[in-house]
């Protein structure tokens, strides 16, 4: 939603992949438990400006090289790193080039930057502007959430009542 701004409708495909886990974590290590929701979760995405996203996620899998995030546009396609740390290199390669680029980063933001939103909200406390990471974009993520879910559920597309204001990019 940061970068292509807010979701019109969703499908969806949710599954509980294994009816039980074990927790691999203290301090309830060793200890198994029923799987009382999905833990695969695939959406796509109709954003309302015209783009389309696939989003997956889950805790089905032995090992993956995710999460990233591609774009793919008619010019090339722009790699951005993990969307949770805000860690790693932002890479391009234009339809015209065989080889991937590596772009340099203008903000500060490079590795381990999941408090930003809360470093925004206090800086716009402080001078009173608001803050990106504000209640309407947090409802309308969570109205996509269950949107997916309950497309899944009714086997359909299903069409968001939210919606939200794109937030503007961080400054440098």
């Amino acid at each position: 939603v940061s970068l292509l701004g807010p979701v019109g409708r969703v499908s969806g495909a949710t599954r509980i992949t294994r009816p039980q886990r074990t927790i691999t974590s203290q301090p309830r290590y060793g200890e198994v438990v029923d799987v009382e929701v999905p833990t695969h979760v695939a959406g796509l995405l109709d954003f309302a400006a015209g783009p389309i996203a696939t989003i997956i996620t889950t805790f089905d899998v032995q090992a993956s090289n995710l999460p990233w995030i591609e774009i793919y546009g008619t010019a090339g396609t722009l790699a951005a790193p993990d969307p949770n740390t805000f860690g790693g290199p932002v890479r391009l390669r234009l339809a015209s080039e065989s080889e991937w680029k590596e772009i340099p980063v203008t903000r500060p933001y490079t590795e381990n930057s999941r408090g930003l939103g809360l470093a925004d909200m206090g800086e716009g406390w402080r001078v009173g502007r608001p803050h990106r990471a504000n209640g309407e974009l947090a409802y309308h993520v969570l109205d996509i959430m269950h949107a997916i879910h309950d497309a899944s559920n009714e086997g359909r597309h299903v069409t968001l009542e939210s919606t939200c204001t794109r937030p503007e990019p961080m400054p440098a």
